[in-house]
């Protein structure tokens, strides 16, 4: 062990590529698990004062996961309210609902993202709880209870919108709390499904108790939630919100964590290659092939250990930055907060040591071979060819990646992306373990031209390529993943923003679209100003026997709109055991289940939907349900007069509706892109910086036989840049594969022609970024042993 540490103390700064590997990917990780785990969701401030929460029992998706809570009907909640009311502890049971509420002023609606949800009856302000401020209680269907904050008097007349459209009601009350609170009656017309029910408690009362008397009288009934578990009741917009924030966290823990599987192996790998003599010196005093794997493996653990603890302490340090650029991407749920706790920090700890020391394994292996011999030599045969192994790693890994690039045409949607991602990362793996192969053959094609011109330079660098192929393989090797990761996650990016837009506009091509317009949907005064043309209403409605749940869309379609009657895609059909003529229980968001005949099976069309139904029968049982974007054919007259709407044509309503995302994806990537790139980038200078220290002997000979200072340097840039341009060359055929695989699938779904495309600007700053750090750290260590050695 003494020895281990010695070794690390004396050459320390052999393995300062490494621990700054370790170092930097820990971080990372770091940063990304305490985010993560501060990301998770949390008790809504609205239910605070309640010591449970009686939920309905859950549904399956079509995938036979648990999914949305069947409600309750009135009649079914009724008798469960009594039972729960006369649980010991219990003040009140409240029937918590939730409908679209949105205050207009000036002609136009208040800025609100929670308004699909802002509407309640007056019972849940109890849950808070919170106090009235002013006024009392609203009574009336006319009346209602807003917020302080909006800044409305008690005795005020207040125009706000909700399902049916603009309504006037008397402000008779404010509270000190977001909302708008209603009386229970008009409250229970908006959403009648009963979805929870809240115990309040007496003064004093055991949450514990209550919640385990409710249990007791619930049964199979549903379920009661106490404690953190109140937190599954979360508004749809803070679930979108945590959602994307946990997909770019993800995506960035997998990107750190295989950026420094990759970088820290191929460190290692270039570590102990230049140790060849010192190993061979070592197996010439006795040394044994088990205590020279020993002794590598050691001194990557102790390498390991040392970055990971300095990691962990700038993961933590980084956490604030993180966590403020996801709140200017408005992808963080509110009241997030960082919190460090051991997880995350052993986690991440026991990642940069097993990462290390599983890098250090293969170079190990390799090591332990070396014979007493080579400590007479500068360079071994083995350092000249690829073993049998590599190859057939390689060629397998290529095999797998070119699979998964095929793959990526064929797979749905949501998953093509990450697919893309892994494509490319298997393809990068599989062009380091092939580099060996490639760099001479690359390499002295691209010095062909020099050479015939008498060019001592290019003879020297073509033949220390020739020299040792692993170690400038081992130099290429975080190049092809920087300017990898840049061309794919760009060319990703633009693909995407040609391919969504055209396709999308090709759907819709002559019609005029009525979208919201700061509303969560179209009001149904908004539908009856637009009375032609598509205008879905969608539900989640709950199938069959089993209960499925799914979205089931209401249409004014005359050719679906039917009462009794319901159309379904071939592939809902088929999911779920249904055929034409036959008939089927569906139990709709009231709680109510009606039978209905399916009229026909048709060809999957997402425009036409999976489950259509007459739009009465979703209205009459989801009062609150909001209306989808309108469509109005050629030759008839869309109107936008109805605050909160405006028109748009296809074209522009297809940019407009992928620039929603668009500004998100692009931010998402750039972020990936610098994390990435960044990465390999000072890997990149830690390899060049390596390799130029360990030829210092190669070039004080080059000097003594004549070679100058200047000479020396621009030999030592010329290979540096050579191995940068073949990497680069390396980095972008690797993601072509994956991304003609993404722009395949895209014209598919998009029934349009895409093309490949690559953002010209990310990936030249990836390609002059790595090739300045690497020139840059190459000459400096260049000149400074050139200077030690005069």
């Amino acid at each position: 062990m003494m020895l281990i540490i010695a070794n690390v103390r004396e050459r320390w700064s052999g393995f300062l590529g490494a621990f700054l590997a370790v170092l930097v990917g820990v971080a990372l990780i770091t940063t990304t698990l305490i985010i993560h785990g501060s990301s998770r969701p949390t008790v809504q401030d609205r239910y605070a004062g309640a010591a449970a929460l009686a939920l309905p029992e859950r549904a399956l998706d079509q995938e036979g996961s648990p999914e949305d809570r069947m409600p309750w009907s009135r009649a079914e909640a009724a008798p469960i309210r009594a039972e729960l009311e006369a649980v010991p502890g219990v003040a009140a049971v409240v029937v918590d609902r939730s409908f679209y509420a949105q205050a207009v002023r000036d002609g136009e609606p208040v800025a609100d993202e929670g308004a699909a949800e802002a509407g309640h009856g007056w019972g849940s302000a109890l849950m808070a709880p919170y106090r009235l401020v002013s006024g009392r209680a609203p009574n009336g269907n006319g009346e209602v209870v807003v917020d302080r904050a909006l800044g409305v008097a008690a005795g005020s007349e207040l125009t706000v919108n909700i399902t049916a459209g603009r309504a006037r009601f008397t402000v008779v009350g404010t509270v000190d709390g977001p909302g708008y609170y209603f009386g229970e009656a008009f409250a229970a017309g908006q959403r009648p499904g009963v979805g929870a029910l809240a115990l309040i408690p007496d003064e004093g009362a055991s949450a514990a108790a209550i919640a385990s008397g409710a249990r007791q009288v619930l049964g199979d009934r549903g379920d009661v939630l106490s404690g953190d578990a109140r937190s599954e009741l979360q508004p749809l917009y803070i679930e979108h919100k945590r959602d994307l924030g946990v997909q770019l966290i993800g995506a960035m823990a997998a990107l750190g964590l295989f950026t420094t599987v990759f970088v820290v192996a191929s460190m290692l790998v270039l570590s102990t290659g230049m140790r060849r003599r010192e190993i061979g010196l070592l197996r010439t005093i006795g040394a044994a092939p088990g205590q020279i794997r020993r002794m590598i493996l050691g001194e990557a653990a102790v390498v390991g250990l040392l970055g990971s603890v300095v990691g962990c302490l700038a993961g933590i340090a980084a956490a604030p930055l993180l966590r403020d650029i996801l709140k200017g991407l408005d992808v963080t749920p509110p009241g997030m907060e960082i919190t460090v706790s051991a997880w995350p920090l052993l986690t991440a700890s026991a990642v940069g040591i097993g990462v290390s020391v599983i890098g250090a394994w293969a170079a190990g292996r390799k090591a332990a071979k070396v014979a007493p011999i080579e400590a007479l030599l500068d360079s071994g045969p083995a350092s000249h060819a690829m073993g049998r192994g590599r190859w057939i790693t390689g060629l397998s890994v290529l095999g797998l990646g070119a699979v998964l690039a095929v793959a990526t045409a064929t797979t749905d949607a949501d998953n093509r992306v990450g697919m893309a991602l892994f494509a490319t990362m298997t393809l990068i793996v599989a062009a380091a373990l092939l580099a060996p192969a490639l760099v001479g053959p690359v390499g002295r094609f691209l010095t062909a031209p020099f050479q015939k011109r008498g060019s001592a330079a290019a003879v020297l660098i073509r033949s220390e390529l020739t020299a040792n192929l692993r170690r400038a393989a081992s130099l290429v090797a975080p190049v092809i993943a920087a300017v990898g990761f840049a061309v794919l996650l760009s060319g990703a990016v633009e693909t995407m923003r040609v391919a969504y837009p055209a396709g999308e506009a090709l759907k819709v091509a002559g019609q005029t679209i009525v979208t919201p317009d700061g509303t969560p949907g179209n009001t149904d005064e908004v539908v009856a100003a637009n009375p032609v043309g598509k205008a879905s209403v969608p539900t989640r409605a709950f199938v069959g026997e089993k209960r499925t749940v799914l979205d089931v869309l209401g249409t004014r379609d005359a050719r679906w709109n039917k009462p009794g009657e319901a159309v379904l895609g071939r592939r809902t059909a088929s999911d779920l055991g249904l055929e034409q003529g036959r008939s089927v229980p569906v139990r709709f968001a009231d709680g109510t289940v009606v039978t209905l005949r399916i009229s026909a099976v048709l060809p999957d069309d997402p425009a036409r939907g999976d489950f259509v139904v007459a739009r009465d029968l979703v209205r009459a049982h989801d009062p609150a349900a909001l209306t989808d974007d309108i469509f109005v054919p050629a030759g008839h007259r869309a109107s936008a007069e109805v605050p909160g709407t405006a028109l748009h044509d296809a074209m522009r309503y297809a940019l407009d509706d992928y620039d929603t995302d668009a500004r998100l994806t692009d931010s998402l990537a750039a972020m990936l892109i610098v994390i990435a790139v960044g990465y390999s980038v000072i890997a990149v200078a830690n390899s060049m910086a390596m390799a130029a220290h360990g030829r210092r002997r190669d070039h004080s000979v080059m000097k003594s036989a004549g070679g100058t200072v200047r000479q020396l340097l621009v030999l030592a840039a010329g290979e540096t840049a050579l191995l940068v341009v073949v990497g680069a060359g390396l980095g972008v055929l690797v993601t072509l594969p994956p991304l003609a695989g993404m722009a395949s699938g895209l014209a598919q779904a998009t029934s349009s022609d895409v093309g490949l495309h690559l953002n010209g600007g990310a990936v030249a700053a990836a390609i002059i970024g790595t090739l300045i750090a690497a020139v840059v750290a190459g000459v400096t260590v260049t000149g400074r042993t050139l200077r030690k050695s005069a």
